[in-house]
């Protein structure tokens, strides 16, 4: 149930959660590989992980990208996707259609090739470990895309787990992390976060290492398929 010795590959690895992840993996004694979409993302990731942690340019927009990334990578142990640009946060009448693929494509469609490809390559005892949000099952007005697709993923997760069984398929459901994400998703990221932290049963918001830590217990856990994994401070209840 250890990861050392691992193959990790962390789709979306090159900030935020996603890094915390291949921060704490690489910390376990696994081998890293991040990808991102930034290729100075990717080198500034690679070097602040240090050997053996490797890091790749992908666009999970290109499905033909995400074939020929997997390709590349060979076998595996475990697959964690936490890519995803900035959160769509507006009136539904206010959506274009346009803005409303272009984040599918990235946080429902890029996942789902994602998993496509990755399955026949994960060896015996691995494991795919998705992200949602809050917004599944807790939506706020503006959130309609967000929420959509978040709501989606863990439906995927649940399909996923039963069809590739006994390859393992998790979802980690976070709520407001204080990560960068939030810098290109709200005019006062700061301000943001405090205000919503004060509305948590935490009094506070989470940090990518304590959201890391779930995604950490989805991969090591041998037991744990089919589950949403929820860390958001309590918001689901308030």
């Amino acid at each position: 149930m250890a990861l050392t010795g691992k193959k990790i590959v962390i789709i979306g690895g090159t900030s935020g959660i996603g890094f915390a992840v291949a921060r704490q993996a690489a910390a376990a004694g696994a081998h890293v590989v991040v990808a991102s979409s930034n290729q100075d993302r990717v080198d500034a990731a690679t070097k602040r992980l240090g050997e053996p942690a490797e890091g790749h340019r992908l666009d999970v927009a290109d499905g033909d990208a995400i074939a020929a990334f997997f390709e590349q990578v060979g076998e595996f142990d475990h697959l964690v996707y936490t890519a995803g640009e900035s959160l769509v946060i507006k009136p539904l009448s206010d959506t274009t259609p346009q803005e409303a693929r272009a984040v599918f494509e990235r946080r429902f469609w890029g996942a789902f090739l994602a998993a496509k490809h990755a399955a026949p390559r994960l060896r015996p005892g691995g494991s795919i470990t998705f992200s949602s949000g809050v917004l599944a099952v807790r939506p706020m007005s503006g959130t309609a895309v967000t929420a959509g697709i978040t709501g989606g993923i863990e439906a995927l997760s649940r399909a996923l787990a039963v069809e590739l069984a006994p390859l393992r398929v998790n979802v980690v459901r976070p709520g407001v992390i204080h990560t960068e994400l939030w810098d290109g998703s709200v005019p006062d990221p700061q301000a943001f976060l405090q205000d919503h932290g004060s509305e948590l049963l935490t009094r506070r918001v989470g940090t990518a290492e304590e959201a890391a830590a779930a995604y950490q217990f989805a991969m090591s856990n041998a037991y744990v398929t089919g589950t949403t994994i929820a860390i958001d401070g309590g918001a689901a209840l308030v």
